[in-house]
Formats: C-alpha cells, structure tokens, sequence
C-alpha cells in the first residue's frame, strides 16, 4: 500500500522544522515508560576542530554553521549558506540561538534533563531528526539535476502545448449596436479605436480590446469557440455570452509557449522527493513489518458495513416463483 500524499506532505513538512513537542506532552508519565535516553546533553559536546566560533555562552560553544543552519529552519535567508557574521540576518538568527542555549543551560543546572518527560521528549525528538536524516540523504541521493531534467523532458514529450489565440474584442449591450460597430469596422474603421471609444468592457477598452493570449479553457466557452474558429486577421459576426454582445478581432494564434526547466524544478523537484519518500517506505516496511495493535472504535462509532444490493423487482419475481397462483382457484 503506497503512503498517501498528504502524509507525505506532512512527512516532507516536518523535515528541518524545529520541533514543538510540548503541546502533546503527558506530564504524568511514569518514568518506567519514557523511551530511554541517556541523559547526554549533546549540545554541549565540542563542535568540530573544522568549526568557527560565532558566540560563546557559558563553557559552550556555538558555530557559525549553527547559525546558518537556524537561518535555514527559519527559512531567514535565501542562501543561509553564504550568511556571514556582518549580516542582519546572522545576528538576529544567532541572537535566537544564544537564547535558546541560555534556557538549555538553566534547563541543565536544574537538572531538568532527568525528568521523566524530558527524556520522554528528548527521546521523540531524536527518532524524528534520525528519520528526517535518513529521508535527506535519500532525496540527495535520488533528487539530482539530471533526474529533474529527465521528468521535465518527459512531461514535454507526454503533454503537447495547448493552442492559444490572441484576440481583441468591443463588448456592447445589443445585437442592434454589435451591427453597427461591425458595419463601421467592414467601412475601414480601426478595431482597436473603435473599442476604445464605444466598448462596455472597462478592463479591456483602454488597451483597444486586447484579450492577450488564451486557451479555449481560460475564457468563456461561446467566446472560445468563436475565437478558435476566427482566422488571424478576420473579425467575427456579433455574438453572445453571459457578458453581453461581442465582435472580436482575432491577432494571432500559437502554440502555447512552455515554461522553461527553471521556472518547472520547484514543482519536479517537490515530485521526486514524494515519491522517494514513498519509495523509501514500502522498502522499509518489508525489513520491520507493522502490526496496529489499537482496538477498532466502538461499534456505534463504526459504519455499518454496506450490504446487498435488493431489486424489488427481482424480489417479486422470486416471490411468484415460490408461490404461483393456483388456476383453479377462481
């Protein structure tokens, strides 16, 4: 069974979101149920030898790469990774992080870390930082510029571009005045003009009636139809619509333009990382085999499951077959 989308989306989420775990927390867990931890407080290790100080608070340190990594959760910056110390945006993600370590560190000394729900919490946050690590390097893995180039071409082989037109049109309140405008036009009157002058349609009137380029879906459908039938070049017989009368003018007709690779890889790139995610899944539930243990709601809570179709035809039917009439009775 592949994982649905909006648990993918919720998985994709989560992955390097901070975490709030308060709010579904159980204080009154026994401490024989809490997941076990060891009680090591990790941020307080020494960073690596490769690492560049960007604030000292107490005996721990923190490192310009934590900050640009907290610039990245918070989404501060469009390239966290070149954030130096000099910028606005360092400080106030670094600022951030001294608070956070100043609260850590009272949390520590007052030896919080042992509580029950601490680890509890503590141990919750780890399985998710461990999974979400896991699902990171598999979308490094599988998200790549050559796979994001491969859908893009294979999405413009499979759907071609849709036909657009490009039109201009003079919207009037009668077939009466709809005839009229098109005997002037037929006289040698410029369309564009004409429309700015005796239009109805005030979002078109001052650019000369001009739709722009459209799909037959991206405008009403008596106008499409009309429009895709009009060759370039010609004007149209007064038509119709929920709108009003129309005369349109057709410009130009083309293949809609495709947007390019860059402007797609946003949306390829959240596609692929779906559906490694999913992928992922189902080969991991092969290795750990899941069994729901919860009990089902209680039965009034439950559907009732969907029974038989009856025909009461059919039910007639059978019900003469058992029983036929006597033809001696009168």
């Amino acid at each position: 069974m592949t994982v649905n989308q909006a648990r993918l989306h919720a998985l994709l989420c989560a992955i390097g979101a901070s975490l709030v775990l308060g709010a579904c927390s159980d204080p009154s867990e026994a401490p024989g149920n809490a997941a076990p931890h060891d009680g090591a407080l990790r941020f307080l290790d020494a960073p690596p030898a490769s690492s560049t100080p960007a604030a000292r608070v107490g005996d721990s340190v923190i490192t310009i790469e934590d900050v640009r990594r907290e610039a990245r959760v918070r989404e501060l910056s469009e390239d966290p990774d070149e954030l130096q110390p000099g910028d606005p945006v360092f400080r106030e993600a670094l600022d951030a992080l001294i608070d956070q370590r100043l609260l850590a560190l009272e949390a520590a000394r007052r030896g919080l870390q042992q509580s029950p729900e601490a680890r509890r919490r503590l141990a919750a946050a780890e399985e998710r930082i461990l999974g979400n690590v896991l699902v990171e390097t598999a979308v490094a893995d599988g998200v790549t510029d050559e796979a994001v180039r491969r859908v893009y071409e294979e999405q413009a082989r499979l759907a071609p571009p849709e036909q657009e037109v490009r039109a201009r049109h003079i919207l009037l309140e009668s077939r009466e005045a709809a005839r009229e405008v098109l005997r002037e036009l037929e006289d040698g009157a410029d369309f564009a003009a004409l429309a700015r002058q005796v239009s109805q349609d005030p979002a078109t009137r001052l650019e000369g009636g001009d739709l722009g380029y459209f799909t037959r879906s991206g405008i009403l459908p008596e106008f499409a139809r009309i429009a895709f039938a009009t060759s370039p070049g010609e004007v149209s017989e007064p038509f119709e619509t929920e709108a009003g009368w129309h005369v349109l003018k057709v410009v130009d007709r083309r293949a809609q333009p495709r947007p390019g690779l860059e402007a797609m890889r946003p949306s390829i790139v959240r596609f692929l990382t779906l559906q490694r995610i999913d992928a992922l899944l189902e080969t991991i539930r092969e290795t750990y085999p899941v069994t729901i243990t919860a009990g089902r709601a209680p039965g009034g809570l439950r559907r009732p499951e969907p029974g038989p179709v009856i025909d009461p035809q059919a039910d007639e039917a059978e019900e003469a077959q058992e029983d036929p009439a006597d033809p001696g009775q009168p």
